[in-house]
């Protein structure tokens, strides 16, 4: 396996920084780095991104979660291990990342829910990071970056 080309964000002067810089600031809004990790990795899983989800596995297992709660995030609503708060952000996430498969993409329950748990600046952030994640894994699909090729 090889990928077409350079990652673009490698590519672009100044991408890298600035999506580097836009991370930065998801984290600095207080929500806890395992929530951000559970959304990449969701977001990851629905669009493909190998990458990504390598990354992200692995980030949160450095972490310290467990593998019950890597291993069932794709059916995060059956499993017991997370959280209302993780629930709410992982339902964001999935309705963010499938914009185009229904006709209300993001319904109201799904939102007053992500804000029921978060703050406006959390909940903005939440929704940046969202975007981010899928940024990072359109980037990789359409050049075919290769997992664990650091």
């Amino acid at each position: 396996m090889s990928a077409r080309m350079t990652n673009p964000a490698m590519v672009v002067p100044g991408a890298l920084q600035a999506l580097q810089a836009l991370g930065e600031a998801e984290k600095a809004t207080g929500i806890p780095e395992t929530v951000l990790e559970l959304v990449h990795l969701r977001a990851s899983q629905i669009n493909g991104c190998a990458v990504c989800l390598h990354m992200h596995a692995r980030a949160l297992r450095k972490a310290g979660e467990s593998d019950e709660r890597i291993d069932t995030v794709a059916g995060w609503r059956d499993a017991p291990f997370f959280t209302d708060e993780e629930r709410a952000a992982l339902a964001l996430t999935e309705a963010v990342t499938r914009l185009a498969d229904r006709a209300d993409p993001v319904p109201d329950e799904v939102f007053e829910e992500a804000a029921a748990h978060y703050d406006e600046q959390q909940l903005g952030a939440l929704i940046l990071s969202i975007a981010h994640i899928n940024l990072w894994n359109r980037l990789n699909a359409t050049t075919q970056q290769v997992a664990g090729a650091y």
